[in-house]
């Protein structure tokens, strides 16, 4: 029986679909547009197609969802006998799909609250699951975003990525501006704070980006119980290697999770995009 507080999220929290049936989770899509056709992520576009896209220079964009679309996931909700619902964002600083549910939430049948997360990928994949869980242990709205909230603040997030160009056409690198005149010359290791991405270091070569990297994550996690995700874009190989190396080397590992972004994010990072997440819990 699905919990009295209903969790929706977007499609950039990069979920399976075995946690968003176990947990009754609503996903809202985001839009890709390749050239004219605009196409939904997670099922009409996948992140390999973007990435073919993109290596073949093609126009890529994306669009955050119509107020509309939270408008029926909000009324599905209440109709399946929710009495709040807590709806979970990424940044706000990366889309308007914040913006699109909160007009949403104002004409909803039960109270909606609208969280910015600050958060992507599965960073906001772990805070949506943190809410879904209190959710289902019979938390009140309040307490669902009280635990969202601390488990968006807990995570962090840094990537890899092999240009500076797919960030700077999309104007998702704000800080990281510093950093692009050098672009050719160095390989940037980026974070999120604040739902921003900034800066973090200039390497000289990719191997040597993707070793910082570990070791990064290997520093910051300690001896933590912690929830790791390995993201890419078109780098199955890397990331696989990275993910074993820290399968070997963080003590206090829980959970690991391995995927290709999708489409949306992917079209922002890049093909050769690497990046981990880490999620204390």
């Amino acid at each position: 029986m699905p919990p009295h507080v209903a969790i929706v999220t977007d499609s950039t929290a990069y979920l399976g679909r075995d946690a968003l049936i176990r947990h009754h989770i609503t996903i809202v899509p985001l839009t890709v547009v390749i050239g004219d056709e605009a196409l939904e992520e997670g099922t009409e576009i996948s992140a390999p197609a973007v990435a073919r896209a993109l290596q073949r220079r093609r126009p890529v964009t994306t669009s955050r969802p119509a107020p509309l679309e939270f408008t029926a996931a909000y009324e599905a909700a209440a109709a399946s006998g929710a009495e709040a619902i807590v709806s979970l964002h990424l940044s706000a600083d990366f889309s308007g799909t914040y913006d699109a549910a909160l007009i949403a939430a104002k004409d909803a049948p039960v109270p909606v609250r609208v969280v910015d997360t600050g958060m992507v990928a599965m960073a906001l994949g772990f805070t949506v699951l943190a809410a879904a869980q209190t959710a289902e242990a019979g938390g009140t709205a309040d307490e669902v975003v009280a635990a969202a909230e601390k488990r968006a603040a807990d995570t962090s997030t840094y990537f890899y990525v092999d240009t500076l160009d797919y960030l700077r056409r999309g104007g998702r690198i704000g800080a990281a501006q510093a950093l692009f005149g050098s672009a050719l010359a160095v390989k940037p290791l980026l974070r999120l704070v604040d739902g921003r991405i900034e800066p973090m270091e200039k390497v000289r070569t990719a191997s040597k980006a993707i070793t910082r990297l570990e070791e990064i994550v290997v520093e910051r996690a300690g001896t933590r119980r912690v929830a790791l995700a390995v993201h890419h874009l078109a780098a199955a190989d890397r990331a696989a290697i990275l993910a074993d190396r820290l399968r070997e080397r963080v003590p206090g590992l829980d959970d690991l999770v391995v995927s290709e972004v999708g489409a949306v994010i992917g079209a922002h990072a890049g093909p050769g995009l690497l990046g981990v997440v880490i999620s204390p819990h």
